[in-house]
Formats: structure tokens, sequence, C-alpha cells
């Protein structure tokens, strides 16, 4: 996969790791930036990816929408629901039905799309620089990227209104007090952190780890009846799978398995 000059795509030992690159602008995303993220996601969905790592180059993690990218004009005659499915839209929807883990490294501020692009994520290790802020409202707008379904899942009703409807930026540890993010950890300890847990997924059966992701995201909008039957579906392939085989030949022999995703 090349690399654009707005997003470094890089795939080493079945991990791809996408950093979205205009450090000078904190990392702030135009239609371009946007639209290579997608393309990397689908791609790293079809490949041979394991694990997807998703950070920024310098500061910041991701600083939300470009607002340099559009003059006032430009701003007037502009259709942004027609702008949001095309450009905002498919890059979540991707990153939450894909089979498999993204972890969000963020190391410096999220704000705006890249709080909502860390939020579509699986799993946030944040480093004690990061902070957090949906800015929408201050520039009198209301969040987007799938963040009103997001956020509150997480925190709450109450408290993503107050971080929507004021767009206070919180730190590191109120993100973690939060159940925000999984982890806070010193930032030159951050990448340690990341690459243990992309480890961990690497040595993960891979059938069992994207049918976790698959019903986590069902059970989002599903009774307990459609969960249970939703397990009772996809268990199956998870119980025809080598992997399942292997983990049960390991248990019974006292030793640790080993996991080829098939």
């Amino acid at each position: 996969m090349g690399s654009g000059e707005k997003l470094i795509v890089t795939v080493e030992n079945r991990v791809t790791r996408i950093t979205f690159n205009r450090p000078e602008r904190r990392n702030a995303v135009d239609f371009e930036a946007m639209q290579q993220l997608h393309d990397a996601i689908q791609q790293a969905a079809r490949d041979d990816t394991r694990v997807i790592v998703l950070t920024g180059a310098g500061d910041a993690f991701c600083a939300g929408a470009d607002l340099q990218a559009r003059t006032p004009e430009q701003i007037k005659s502009y259709d942004v629901t027609a702008g949001l499915r095309k450009h905002t839209t498919p890059a979540i929807l991707a990153m939450s039905r894909m089979p498999k883990p993204i972890i969000a490294r963020v190391h410096g501020p999220a704000a705006g799309i890249g709080f909502s692009y860390a939020l579509a994520s699986d799993i946030r290790i944040a480093s004690d620089q990061a902070k957090f802020s949906m800015g929408f409202i201050k520039i009198g707008l209301m969040p987007d990227g799938g963040s009103t379904y997001f956020l509150p899942r997480l925190v709450g009703y109450a408290k993503a209104f107050e971080l929507m409807a004021t767009g206070v930026t919180i730190d590191a540890a109120q993100a973690l007090a939060l159940g925000l993010v999984n982890q806070v950890v010193p930032v030159e300890k951050l990448d340690s952190a990341v690459n243990a847990l992309v480890e961990t997924f690497l040595a993960a059966p891979a059938i069992a780890l994207g049918k976790i992701k698959e019903a986590l995201a069902y059970s989002q909008s599903a009774d307990l009846g459609s969960a249970l039957e939703f397990e009772a579906l996809n268990q199956a392939d998870c119980f025809r799978s080598e992997d399942f085989l292997e983990g049960v030949n390991a248990f019974l022999q006292k030793r640790k398995a080993s996991f080829q995703g098939r």
C-alpha cells in the first residue's frame, strides 16, 4: 500500500499502521486525508492484516477537520450533508464493520473528528499527554463522525451531553476515569504498551476475535434474546475452526496455544 503525504500507511508483519501526517496542522484532516483513511481501512480489511494501529505524526493525534481548507464563500455554498455522507460516514462504517481490532494510539490532542476517529476504534491507549475535546460546539456545529453513537455508550448520556454541549477539553486521567480510554501510560512507554497489545491480538484466534467485535457491534441495538441467538449462530464459525481444536488440545495438554487464524 502506498503512503500518501497526508496519511502514512505501513504494513509489516500483518500489522497496518495508519498515521495522520500533517504535524504542522496538528494532523487536521481534509477530504483527501479522509478518503485515504477510508481506502487504508478497506485495504486492511481485505489483506492479511490482523491488527490496525491508528495514530498521528508530531505532537497531536488529530485536531479535527481542517477549517482552513475552505473560504467563507465556499462554506456558504457547501452541501455539508453530502460531504459527510461521502467523506466521513464511509470510513467510520468501515472501521466499525471490519472484523479486525483497531487500536487508537493517542499520544496528544484528539479533537473534533479526530476524537470521533478514536471513538470508532476498538480500544484506545493514551499517553499522559493526550487530550480529548468534542470542540464542535465552539464553532457552532453539532458533533459528527459517529460520536453521538459511540460517546454515550462509553460514558453515559449525561457525560456525553456535557462533553458535547460545553466543548470542554479533558486530559488523559479524566478520560481514563470516564472509561473513554483503556490505558494511560507515560509518553515514553506508549509504544511498548501499544506493541504489547498488538502482540496479544496477533497471537489471538482471529476468527473468535472478529466475532467478538461483530457481536458487540450487533448488541448495541439488539435485545438479549437476539444477542443470544447471534452468539448461537456465530459460535459455530469458531467451533469449526482449526484454532478451536488447537485451543482445546493446548488446554488439555497444559501448554500455550498456537493459533493460526484458521
